[in-house]
């Protein structure tokens, strides 16, 4: 008798196939400018043949005094929000669009993949043109700073001289302080949000931890990994370490409680998940690999350890002392990026008489709270730039 066979593998494997392509599609840089040659990096070397990859919504108004820069945090890419070339929703979809908090009836928008990512961007994933090989562990240590003059030179390139405002959040956050220390005369107002002047020691021993995870992987190879094999259980185990920060406690008991992992009864391991949140984690920590490149992970993640504004003249208020507006948002419940390193960031910006205004959320959601608690970040954005 023949074996029937269930459909179910074979309707999750299309399924898998489907996301992924999906995922690919959102990761794919529309847009990209070739960066100054050579483009010398803030803590040593240079890259050549460099590249920023960029996507926009809107229009440049004749002026070319209506564009807003948009930085991400670390894993995002450019793709912020759909529009013609990329149907898929982006990271920031309900913030972007006509009416919404980033007006594209008004506004230029123009959102970067970071410098030393994996999307677009010339990373460690890339190739390297004086070998024709990946780059690997011989791209240069990135700092802030490049990710930030990356981004400025990205607008410059689109011939805009002066922006209406830079926007980032977590690392993107950090990307618009450096922005404004090496630029300060380059927008008219600045919003940071849920970033830092300088990595908490909680912060760097958490991703000091999610690095080691990817160096001990033995596919890693060090860093010689190829793209076929590269060390996915390393960069899983990072990934929910640093999910587990992206949310508040209080969210992950209101969300899942000890809910059980749905068909949990056929693992027969005492030590196998047993309850919904390590499913949440696991997926999570598989679509994340599906997309990035472990090594730029290693670089971008040092790059906000090593963040110090204080390197940019002494103090947090001297780095800042010609910036013109800004906003900083933070939100109470935020373990990753405490609520009192935002109000540091304030403080710095209102020493020097600028005008700032410090917005405390209190969100539920935590570090991701920007990207969730959509009403609370709309109104606050849409009030500074009204």
């Amino acid at each position: 008798m023949a074996r029937i066979r269930s459909p179910e593998p074979q309707r999750n494997a299309r399924l898998a196939s489907r996301e992924r392509r999906a995922l690919q599609r959102m990761s794919e840089p529309l847009q990209s400018i070739a960066l100054p040659d050579p483009f010398g990096l803030y803590r040593g070397g240079a890259l050549h043949g460099a590249h920023s990859a960029y996507e926009t919504w809107g229009q440049l108004n004749a002026a070319r005094d209506n564009a807003i820069l948009l930085f991400t945090g670390l894993s995002p890419p450019a793709h912020a929000a759909s529009n013609e070339a990329n149907p898929s929703p982006g990271w920031w979809q309900r913030m972007i669009g006509p009416g919404r908090a980033l007006d594209t009836s008004r506004y230029f928008i123009v959102c970067v993949n970071s410098l030393g990512s994996c999307f677009g961007s010339t990373g460690a994933a890339s190739i390297d043109p004086a070998s024709g090989e990946r780059y690997r562990l011989n791209f240069p240590e990135i700092a802030v700073e490049d990710i930030a003059r990356a981004g400025f030179e990205t607008a410059r390139a689109l011939g805009i001289e002066r922006l209406d405002s830079v926007i980032g959040a977590s690392l993107g956050g950090m990307s618009v302080i450096a922005f404004a220390t090496q630029f300060p005369q380059a927008a008219r107002r600045l919003i940071s949000i849920s970033g830092s002047a300088a990595a908490s020691p909680f912060a760097i021993a958490l991703r000091s931890v999610q690095r080691e995870a990817i160096l001990r992987d033995p596919d890693w190879q060090g860093g010689q990994y190829s793209p076929e094999r590269p060390p996915r259980s390393g960069l899983r185990l990072a990934r929910k370490l640093g999910t587990i920060t992206y949310r508040s406690a209080a969210e992950w008991r209101q969300r899942f409680g000890r809910e059980p992992l749905a068909g949990n009864a056929l693992n027969v391991s005492p030590f196998a998940p047993h309850f919904a949140v390590e499913g949440y984690l696991e997926a999570q920590a598989e679509r994340f690999t599906r997309i990035f490149d472990p090594n730029c992970y290693l670089y971008l993640s040092s790059a906000m350890d090593r963040f110090d504004l204080a390197e940019h003249g002494g103090s947090y208020a001297a780095a800042l002392r010609q910036v013109t507006s800004e906003r900083v948002i933070g939100v109470e419940s935020d373990m990753l990026f405490a609520i009192h390193e935002q109000a540091a960031i304030a403080e710095a910006f209102a020493h020097d008489g600028i005008p700032v205004r410090f917005a405390r959320l209190p969100s539920l959601e935590g570090h991701d709270a920007f990207l969730v608690d959509i009403p609370r970040f709309d109104a606050e954005i849409r009030s500074f730039l009204a």
